[in-house]
């Protein structure tokens, strides 16, 4: 389905991803996100053929330091005091909500461009406290319903649906060897923003050789570290403008759904399958898809349910979160980034769809399907 008004993501950089009390560790989330918005609207206004006013900058983050970062950013990246700017949470989804919500304000009339993305520091997150106590994160549910931390979900998940360590093994060392071939191939390098002397994506193959000597992380088990992924610092900026501003990817359609907060981790697979029937496509029709690794088996459930092989070409073809890293708000808007360099940036023809997509903690799943203009 197409719309004469859907917007288009022109402009799409990222940083590298670095490991939480890494490369990145002292940078500030404004710090992580301001470099990549500069980059973005520079490469915009080379689209465009002119200078880019901003009407809002939207971002996605979910551990804060709180005091909306997205308007932080907007100051931080020199775009002046005239710039508001947002702060979307939607837990692991942040980054491609707030790319949907940009979208969604051009969409409704306003024609201006807008930048959205989403950045997280990990490693600068504040410790939280009730009464007194610390705790890891805020309860994703309430008081009467099921809420497991994501290895115990994943873990449950991986039980249920019969998920082999052998598979979830395999599937992350894939993971991997896609990511190291495109790094060694130079295919990120277009996307990146080097930080703090991080050039590239700190976990690539980290924990690739790994994989069958690392034990269980619960008796009897079958998740492990190597097949969980990293937990990062990092940010990604897109640049959104109306239809006909430039090449890029336009936004056709986009869901949001719910499902059981005791399994959250399929919540991507219902997403993708209400993005396909709004966009009036099939997954045939796809020619790319990033869909945000947090576990191995995770993944695994989400394909099994919208079947795909884990094997498939089109999916995160140059590698996934097992492999790059993790950076809760931000992965989202890389699951972006990477379909316009590898649909845009490479040169697919006009008309090439793609989807990006994630799980969410609390049971929820999102996905957008992009198609590239020319």
């Amino acid at each position: 389905m197409h719309a004469e008004n859907d917007p288009v993501v022109i402009s799409a950089r990222r940083t590298p991803i670095g490991t939480r009390g890494r490369a990145l560790a002292r940078l500030r989330v404004e710090e992580l996100a301001a470099p990549v918005i500069r980059a973005a609207l520079e490469d915009a206004a080379a689209a465009h053929g002119a200078p880019v006013t901003v009407a809002d900058v939207v971002l996605g983050n979910c551990m804060g330091p709180g005091g909306n970062p997205g308007r932080i950013a907007a100051l931080a990246a020199g775009l002046g005091h005239e710039v508001p700017g947002a702060t979307v949470d939607r837990q692991c989804g942040s980054g491609l909500a707030a790319v949907l919500d940009a979208a969604a304000a051009i969409r409704a009339g306003d024609r201006r461009m807008r930048v959205a993305g989403g950045v997280e520091s990990a490693s600068t997150a504040p410790v939280r406290s009730v009464d007194g106590v610390p705790y890891d994160r805020a309860p994703f549910a309430p008081a009467g319903f099921s809420d497991p931390g994501m290895l115990r979900a994943a873990e449950d998940l991986a039980a249920r649906d019969g998920i082999s360590r052998a598979r979830q093994d395999a599937h992350a060392a894939r993971s991997h060897a896609r990511a190291r071939a495109a790094r060694d191939a130079g295919r990120f390098d277009a996307e990146l923003v080097p930080l703090a002397g991080l050039r590239h994506d700190d976990a690539i193959g980290g924990a690739e050789r790994l994989l069958p000597r690392l034990p269980a992380l619960f008796p009897g088990g079958t998740l492990t570290a190597g097949t969980s992924t990293r937990i990062g610092d990092g940010a990604a900026a897109l640049v959104l403008a109306p239809a006909g501003a430039g090449p890029g990817l336009a936004i056709r359609a986009s869901a949001v759904v719910g499902c059981d907060p005791a399994y959250p981790a399929i919540g991507a697979a219902g997403a993708i399958q209400a993005a396909l029937e709004s966009a009036g496509v099939v997954l045939a029709d796809i020619a790319a898809l990033e869909i945000v690794e947090a576990f191995a088996a995770q993944s695994l459930a989400v394909l099994d349910r919208i079947g795909l092989a884990g094997d498939d070409p089109r999916l995160s073809a140059d590698g996934g979160a097992l492999a790059l890293g993790h950076p809760w708000g931000a992965s989202g808007a890389i699951a972006v980034v990477r379909l316009f360099s590898r649909l845009v940036r490479a040169g697919a023809p006009a008309g090439t769809r793609g989807i990006a997509a994630a799980s969410i903690g609390g049971g929820m799943g999102i996905a957008a399907v992009l198609e590239v203009v020319r």
